[in-house]
């Protein structure tokens, strides 16, 4: 639940509210910038929030329960603010972002909207745009293996181990009839291929033939 300051929602009400966005941004490094809207610097959350950044909030997507929600913010490419190099350098992947909502006349008066990560961010011409995740979004994550009849590994990588000189402009559709039949690579197969699927609550007994618990491959 939001936590709006009473004297905010007071201000809000009799429309004396002046209000505006800000971003603060903490990278990985421990680098710590603000970003607002509004036509002058302002000072957020012990955080200087420089104006003439171009910053814009973009769509909002917040999820229910467990959603992950998203989020983007778009602003101008700068030394001071968002450098090219250090997005090149990967300065920002993963940064925490905080977006608030805030009175610019009364800057300790505001309320935080919305928190996440950032989870891509590009070039837009002169530009940038930033997409964000949620917080839930690391409840999304595949950690470890996952059990599936298709092969997880890449075409050629250590664990495939198919020499792509061999095979010039092929692709693998990771299926074990393509891994035999194409590459004769079954040994390194990093699938499985006879796990039940919903076929399998569709299926009888065989009649007749080997009936000896094994494969019905």
């Amino acid at each position: 639940m939001r936590e709006i300051p009473e004297e905010l929602v007071a201000r809000v009400e009799s429309g004396a509210a002046t209000l505006c966005h800000a971003w603060i941004v903490r990278r990985g490094d421990g680098v710590e910038m603000g970003f607002t809207d509004h036509d002058r610097d302002l000072a957020v959350d012990g955080v200087t929030c420089r104006a003439g950044s171009a910053w814009t909030a973009g769509v909002v997507e917040s999820g229910a329960g467990l959603a992950t929600g998203s989020a983007s913010v778009a602003g101008a490419l700068d030394d001071d603010g968002i450098a090219e190099a250090d997005i090149a350098d990967g300065l920002f992947d993963g940064a925490a972002v905080a977006l608030w909502r805030v009175d610019w006349a009364r800057p300790d008066l505001k309320v935080r909207l919305w928190v996440g990560r950032l989870a891509r961010i590009r070039r837009e011409g002169l530009a940038f745009v930033a997409d964000l995740q949620g917080p839930m979004a690391a409840l999304e994550r595949v950690v470890g293996r996952t059990c599936g009849r298709d092969c997880d590994a890449t075409l050629g990588d250590a664990r495939c181990r198919v020499d792509l000189s061999e095979f010039p402009g092929l692709a693998c559709d990771r299926r074990w009839e393509t891994c035999v039949g194409t590459f004769g690579n079954g040994i390194n197969f990093q699938g499985f291929p006879d796990i039940p699927g919903d076929d399998f609550l569709m299926a009888t007994p065989v009649e007749g033939g080997r009936n000896d618990g094994g494969s019905r491959r």
